[in-house]
């Protein structure tokens, strides 16, 4: 499912325009990314948490020449924890 699925979606489920659901979600991506760019965490009760972890700096091989070793920066990488709501939901 796209973004443009997803606003259909949930445009059919609350009675909203779709061109609305897509604002709010254009929003809601845009106050996450700020937020956990910032250090922050976004929780979500029941359905997950967004954060940013620190990945440190690692050796690697060379995925051209696998016989040399190559050093792999430190990179922030987003992550998402999900929760026990959408956990459950998902074993059923």
């Amino acid at each position: 499912m796209n973004k443009v699925e997803l606003a259909e979606a949930i445009s059919s489920k609350v009675g909203a325009p779709r061109k609305q659901i897509e604002d709010v979600l254009e929003a809601f991506e845009e106050v996450v990314t700020q937020t956990i760019k910032g250090g922050s965490e976004v929780t979500l009760t029941g359905f997950g948490t967004f954060s940013a972890r620190r990945r440190t700096a690692r050796m690697g091989v060379n995925p051209q020449k696998p016989t040399e070793r190559i050093q792999i920066p430190e990179v922030v990488v987003p992550k998402f924890k999900a929760g026990k709501s959408l956990k459950d939901a998902l074993k059923a």
